[in-house]
């Protein structure tokens, strides 16, 4: 009887055994999803993806934590046998949680039976300023647009973002949604005359991201390329005062040290003045070289203006020109005729003036013609001082001289007296004289200077002349 009560002890206590085993959940977790993190700035969640296989019974699952976290999803999850389903789990912690760094969770899942099973999730906690990348392509002076970008360095959808970049070569503002790991990347136009006179390097840009109200500056570096670029502009202009002016840009973005060189000979440097004035000069045989040496940085320009005074050496040279022609004129002239004039004082008061002509022979002349004409308002007074005219014309007021020849050096001298009722005030100016001569067979001509008489000017006596 007692061995009978044993076994049916044992056959009870099995099949209880048996059905509690069978009831008992059976579960594989997987975690898909990694480095899942909490923004500690926003009242979003952590969302883990989670792979489920259900090794045991066909049963309805809840998922709950003891540390007062708000979980998702809410209610159950059926998961028939050896299905495999993918749940999404969302967790918000509580705020009092650190700051920064890493924190693990206990959570469990529970059958319809009330049987469980306890995990463990891992999150990393961040701040919002520390969730986000910003930078740049490199920048270059001569380009017009630059790509920007804004990435998002975490397992964590922030969903709306807005952004206003800034930094020394832009501005802009601009709205769009960001999840996991998403990077997004905007095209900026630019203005090469707003970093004109930036020098080449690293920069700062700086991006304050806003999401659900809550603000984060972010900062990034922009690359400045270096580029070496200075230009030269020469403008000539003036024709006496001879103006160069020398234009030094730098349209690059370094700081650049130009040498200008000008050369000049030893005579237009003398006519030559420069602003500013040169750092050297050197003299090499004829030449002179002016060097000027400057550091432009960027979007600086300097000018150099040269100006030559060509107007003085000009007159001095036109002057020279005029007396070497006149000295080669009567050094090439065979007959030389000088003509002069002076008051002389006449007895009824008229007024009267003596005219005289030095007639010289360089060379051996034949027939030799000398010409003079009367001003008008004048008579002539028969007197002739030295040779007397071969011909008197009162009609065309006219007077001749002939030599049938002039030895080499012979001088003769022609004169006589003029005189006018009418008084002469101001200047009196008389004709040239005419020498017409053969020589060697051929017929020359010669003429002489222009008298004057200016009638204000002291006469004296006759008989002091």
């Amino acid at each position: 009887m007692k061995k009978m009560f044993v076994l049916v002890f044992l056959f009870f206590a099995g099949i209880f055994l048996t059905v509690s085993l069978v009831s008992a959940i059976n579960l594989k977790v997987e975690k898909i999803s990694s480095s899942e993190a909490w923004v500690s700035d926003l009242d979003k969640p952590v969302v883990f993806d989670l792979k489920i296989t259900n090794l045991g019974s066909s049963d309805s699952f809840s998922f709950y934590n003891l540390l007062g976290f708000r979980m998702f999803p809410v209610g159950t999850v059926p998961i028939s046998n050896s299905e495999v389903k993918e749940v999404r789990v969302e967790v918000f912690p509580l705020s009092k949680l650190p700051d920064s760094g890493f924190y693990t969770f206990p959570y469990y899942i529970r059958g319809n039976d009330g049987s469980e099973i306890s995990q463990n999730l891992t999150f990393k906690i961040i701040g919002l300023e520390n969730a986000f990348e910003v930078g740049s392509a490199d920048v270059d002076i001569e380009a017009n647009t630059l790509e920007i970008y804004l990435k998002n360095r975490e397992n964590f959808n922030f969903g709306n973002v807005d952004a206003v970049f800034s930094s020394p070569f832009f501005n802009l503002e601009k709205s769009f949604t960001l999840g996991p790991y998403e990077t997004k990347k905007f095209a900026v136009q630019l203005n090469n005359e707003d970093f004109r006179s930036l020098l080449a390097g690293f920069y700062t840009m700086t991006a304050e991201v806003t999401v659900d109200g809550e603000k984060a500056k972010v900062e990034g570096t922009i690359k400045f390329v270096e580029k070496n670029l200075v230009t030269t502009t020469k403008k000539n202009f003036g024709l006496f005062v001879h103006t160069s002016v020398i234009e030094k840009k730098n349209e690059g973005n370094t700081v650049e040290r130009s040498e200008t060189v000008i050369k000049k000979n030893i005579i237009s440097r003398l006519f030559t003045t420069f602003s500013p004035e040169p750092d050297l000069v050197e003299r090499d045989g004829w030449a002179i070289y002016y060097t000027w040496t400057r550091d432009v940085g960027p979007g600086e320009n300097y000018n150099i203006t040269v100006k030559t005074n060509w107007l003085f050496p000009f007159l001095i040279i036109l002057f020279l020109v005029i007396v070497v022609a006149i000295v080669r004129r009567y050094s090439e002239s065979s007959l030389v005729l000088k003509k002069k004039v002076s008051f002389v004082s006449a007895k009824g008061g008229e007024f009267a003036l003596k005219v005289s002509i030095l007639v010289k022979s360089k060379r051996y002349l034949e027939r030799v013609n000398v010409i003079d004409r009367l001003p008008p308002l004048v008579n002539i007074y028969e007197r002739f001082g030295g040779d007397r005219p071969s011909r008197v014309d009162q009609k065309n007021r006219r007077l001749e001289w002939n030599f049938e020849k002039l030895s080499p050096g012979e001088t003769r001298i022609l004169s006589y007296i003029i005189y006018s009722k009418v008084g002469v005030f101001g200047k009196f100016a008389l004709p040239t004289a005419t020498g017409i001569f053969e020589k060697n067979g051929e017929i020359h001509e010669s003429e002489s200077n222009r008298a004057f008489f200016v009638s204000e000017q002291r006469a004296k006596p006759e008989d002091e002349r």
